[in-house]
C-alpha cells in the first residue's frame, strides 16, 4: 500500500521538481476513483536527478514487476540514461516519468499545471484539461474509464465560472 503522505513529504523535503499526474491528479481535481500508486513527471536537469535519487534511495527502489535479484542500481546515471521508471519502494509504488504521451516532459507540462495544497504540502498538479488530453493519449482502458468522470468535472467547473 502506498503511503501517499510520506512519498510526497519525501519529494518535497528534497526539493524535487515534479508535477503530479495520473490518478492522484484526478482525485485532487475531485474524481472519486481509487488509485494505488503515484505518477509524477519530473524535471530532467542534473540537480533534480540527484535530488530524486537522494529522496528515494532510503526506500529501496526496485523496478516494479522485475524478477527478484535482477541487478538494479539506483543512481543519477541510471535516471539520466533512462526516462520512465515504474518503481516499487518500501513506502509504495511510484512512477517517475520523464515524458508522457499527449504532454511531453516537465517543461512542456509546467504551463498546464497548478499549485494545490494536499498531502501536507504544496504540490504542482497537472490541470484538468491537460490531464484529460494525456489520459486520452495514453489510450489504456483504465484511462478511458477515467476520462468520462474527468470530463464531467471539467463541465461542472465551466458551469460554475
Amino acid at each position: 500500500m502506498t503511503d501517499f503522505d510520506r512519498v510526497f513529504e519525501t519529494l518535497l523535503a528534497n526539493e524535487v521538481e515534479f508535477i503530479v499526474i495520473g490518478g492522484v491528479a484526478g482525485v485532487l481535481h475531485g474524481a472519486a476513483r481509487n488509485t494505488f500508486d503515484i505518477d509524477v513527471v519530473y524535471a530532467r536537469n542534473r540537480g533534480n536527478l540527484d535530488r530524486i535519487v537522494a529522496a528515494i534511495a532510503p526506500f529501496q527502489p526496485y523496478l516494479r514487476g522485475a524478477p527478484p535479484g535482477l541487478p538494479f542500481l539506483w543512481d543519477s546515471q541510471t535516471l539520466r540514461r533512462g526516462l520512465n521508471f515504474t518503481l516499487t519502494t518500501t513506502i509504495g509504488d511510484l512512477e517517475l516519468l520523464g515524458e508522457i504521451p499527449g504532454g511531453g516532459g516537465y517543461e512542456a507540462l509546467l504551463p498546464h499545471s497548478e499549485e494545490q495544497r494536499a498531502f501536507g504540502g504544496s504540490l504542482r498538479v497537472l490541470g484538468l484539461a491537460k490531464l484529460i488530453v494525456t489520459k486520452r493519449a495514453a489510450g489504456r482502458p483504465k484511462d478511458f474509464e477515467a476520462i468520462a468522470e474527468l470530463e464531467l468535472l471539467a463541465a461542472r467547473l465551466e458551469e460554475d465560472e
